[in-house]
């Protein structure tokens, strides 16, 4: 039976916020065990939001988190994939305003910080959610599903008309070791045509040719940034890791997602939750 797992000192990073472009710091420190992941707005009074799947409030180009009061955090889906990925339960972030920096754009980044803080295990067991039947949702070409395994799996497929991406495909299956050298690492990316709807929408104000893959017409123009050639699809994987996240315990299931985003990945922990014959927990 494996302990729960936090933070061993606290550690601090800065940087850029991905959507509103302005300076962004965040802390990450120890929690008690059964805390979980919790958000903290020191701008804001120090107002707190768990990081739970019923919390999600947007979904569109990231996932947003809020307390029903005003208080939210945006783009959180990498720092939670990162925060999966090494299996850490419990910890506090800290942010001074509505995201956390972008760093380089993917989880390892994140990654990085946690592995400098180091790991602390707890006497508390740690707890899983076994799928026990399969769960879909879709919206019109694009599905998300998750589905009884032993272990944790993921099968991705996007498919996009420029043929700087055009169809990838990647079944992967969970390990901390694999999500360092395969998902980590993993840039977000975006379409440079969208950019300036993007911006006046008050979006991608932060997005950069260091920590975007930017996609012009039939090309990468940041080619050189790439560390995978499949990584696009890489990159969805990473951010259903952190989508899934939010459902506050790692699930043992299949997870298979096409074309699909953090909106389906959101409303697939819904229905998943929507009934208790879809699931049972067990110790970890």
């Amino acid at each position: 039976m494996s302990r729960r797992r936090t933070l061993a000192k606290e550690i601090a990073a800065e940087g850029v916020a991905l959507h509103a472009g302005t300076p962004a710091r965040m802390k990450l420190a120890p929690a008690a065990p059964n805390t979980g992941v919790v958000f903290r707005r020191s701008d804001l009074a120090g107002r707190t939001i768990p990081a739970r799947y019923d919390r999600v409030s947007e979904t569109r180009l990231g996932t947003v988190i809020d307390d029903d009061a005003g208080a939210s955090v945006a783009v959180i889906e990498h720092l939670m994939a990162a925060i999966a990925g090494a299996e850490i339960d419990d910890v506090h972030v800290t942010v001074d305003g509505p995201e956390p920096p972008i760093l380089d754009g993917d989880a390892l980044s994140y990654l990085r910080l946690i592995q400098q803080a180091g790991i602390a295990e707890t006497p508390q067991p740690r707890d899983a959610i076994l799928v026990r039947r399969r769960v879909s949702v879709g919206q019109g070409e694009a599905t998300a599903s998750l589905a009884p395994a032993q272990h944790r799996e993921f099968i991705f497929e996007i498919v996009f008309p420029s043929a700087a991406i055009g169809r990838q495909a990647f079944s992967w299956t969970f390990s901390v070791e694999a999500f360092v050298k395969d998902i980590a690492p993993a840039r977000t990316f975006g379409f440079v045509h969208e950019l300036e709807a993007l911006n006046k929408a008050g979006l991608a104000r932060g997005a950069s040719l260091e920590n975007t893959l930017a996609i012009d017409g039939e090309n990468v123009i940041n080619a050189d940034l790439m560390r995978f050639p499949d990584e696009f699809v890489r990159h969805k994987i990473l951010d259903a890791i952190g989508d899934l996240a939010l459902a506050g315990a790692p699930i043992i299931g299949r997870f298979e997602g096409r074309r699909s985003g953090h909106a389906l990945n959101n409303q697939l922990l819904r229905a998943l939750f929507a009934d208790p014959a879809n699931y049972t927990r067990a110790a970890f």
